[in-house]
């Protein structure tokens, strides 16, 4: 055997060479999150059909083992060729870059306004911000390592974009610059602080993606350049003076942190999953669904089983308030929805006691109106509805799903139905309604497919 190894024919050695400098290239196509008009894209998709050049040109002297050797590495190497091509054209991908785009032009418009001498940053403004970072967190990934790396970079530039027109909002609304009367070095600091300006415009262009002209290294050269001047003033013994030097220079730090955006590995950064706010609020909700569990799945009276439960989800929801969750929108959206599921529970928990309690004082119900009582039926379907929603873990497309999504719909039908001509039937129909929606919208939340 070990002779056969040392007289492996040399056409075999190397298509085996060839694999193992393919299975090198795939480690990086693997992680690649751009497009197909990225540097990286050409440069992987150059060095692979190298590779196939160069198992074409492997002399196989028509041995059916070299033969076979030569087909499996144009197979692998041919994978993931389409491997790379898929992640720079997935859909999902492309809709990451459309969205991205409209970030680009609002931007590009944003730019035009300040050189035309308008740069204030507007509540529309804000609002499509807003919504672009809401549409960003809704595209799925399917767990995809090139996807939800695209996705979180996207993410992480929009969200500083949005930082850095905050901050010039707020740099706006400074009793600042002071008047070049009060000393000589007020009128450079006060050129050294337009100089910024246009720094921040040439910041905002460079992580929209929308200035060629410019580049990361040369926009932190010109802010350093600017601290070096400012520290290059003597400004002693003018108190006010000295502050305003303090704030222009706080400025510039501020825009400083975000140059090394583009450059900085992302690490694992984009695994929302090892966040150490996202393992917070799963804890957390692993805590919701022991005492779900707990009260769901006996079967006797909710108000025999734990006095403090209620207490313990308001404890939940009020741990959940007090995470963090910073700037990141799909943070903010997993805590939402975290929040809503404790709120789905203690509902639960409020009707089924409310409907025990008029079940254990039955003669309350005779003086009550038909309508009344017909409102206070549909609670109980409701009721019944909303545990089977509760422990619903299927999709859209389940029958399941459609079949509580109809009777959910058919219990508001038979809100609408009935007669409400006093007004305590007329309040408790309405609860009853909003809750049949509520049921609606949690079964839908659970089911939309939403991920870190």
């Amino acid at each position: 055997m070990s002779m056969d190894m040392g007289n492996q024919h040399a056409s075999v050695t190397a298509l085996q060479e060839i694999q193992k400098k393919v299975k090198e290239i795939e480690q990086q196509v693997v992680t690649f999150s751009g497009l197909k008009s990225d540097p990286t894209y050409k440069k992987l998709e150059k060095a692979l059909t190298k590779q196939l050049f160069e198992i074409e040109s492997i002399d196989t002297e028509g041995k059916g083992n070299i033969l076979q050797a030569q087909k499996k590495a144009t197979e692998e190497t041919e994978r993931v060729l389409k491997e790379l091509e898929q992640n720079a054209t997935h859909p999902c991908r492309l809709e990451i870059e459309k969205i991205f785009s409209e970030t680009q032009s609002l931007v590009a418009l944003h730019i035009t306004q300040f050189n035309n001498g308008d740069g204030q940053k507007t509540d529309e403004f804000e609002e499509r911000i807003q919504n672009i970072l809401k549409r960003l967190t809704q595209v799925k990934t399917d767990g995809k390592i090139p996807l939800r790396k695209a996705r979180y970079r996207t993410l992480t530039k929009v969200l500083a974009i949005q930082e850095v027109l905050e901050s010039s909002t707020q740099q706006q609304v400074l009793s600042l610059p002071l008047s070049a009367e009060a000393h000589p070095t007020v009128s450079k600091i006060n050129s050294i602080m337009c100089d910024v300006n246009k720094a921040r415009c040439s910041l905002l262009a460079l992580l929209a993606g929308v200035n060629d002209n410019e580049t990361y290294r040369h926009l932190s050269c010109t802010l350093t350049g600017l601290i070096a001047n400012l520290d290059a003033l003597d400004v002693s013994g003018h108190t006010n003076i000295r502050e305003y030097r303090k704030e222009v220079v706080k400025e510039i730090n501020s825009l400083l942190k975000y140059l090394d955006l583009e450059e900085a590995e992302l690490g694992s950064a984009y695994d929302l999953g090892q966040n150490q706010t996202i393992v917070k609020i799963e804890d957390l909700r692993k805590q919701m669904a022991l005492i779900k569990n707990s009260l769901l799945e006996v079967h006797q009276r909710v108000s025999d089983i734990h006095m403090g439960t209620k207490s313990e989800l308001q404890g939940i929801i009020a741990n959940l308030d007090e995470v963090s969750v910073g700037r990141n929108p799909c943070i903010r959206e997993a805590r939402r929805r975290a929040v809503v599921e404790v709120q789905a529970v203690i509902t639960y928990i409020d009707l089924k006691e409310a409907l025990e309690k008029r079940q254990s004082l039955p003669e309350h119900t005779v003086s009550e109106p038909p309508c009344y009582i017909a409102v206070w039926a549909v609670f109980g379907h409701l009721s019944e509805l909303q545990k089977e929603v509760l422990f619903f873990d299927g999709k859209r497309a389940d029958k399941n799903y459609m079949r509580l999504e109809e009777f959910i719909t058919k219990q508001l039908l038979a809100l609408d139905a009935i007669d409400t001509q006093d007004v305590r039937t007329k309040d408790a129909r309405k609860q009853a309604v909003k809750l049949a929606n509520n049921i609606l919208g949690y079964l839908d939340m659970k089911t939309d497919e939403w991920e870190y």
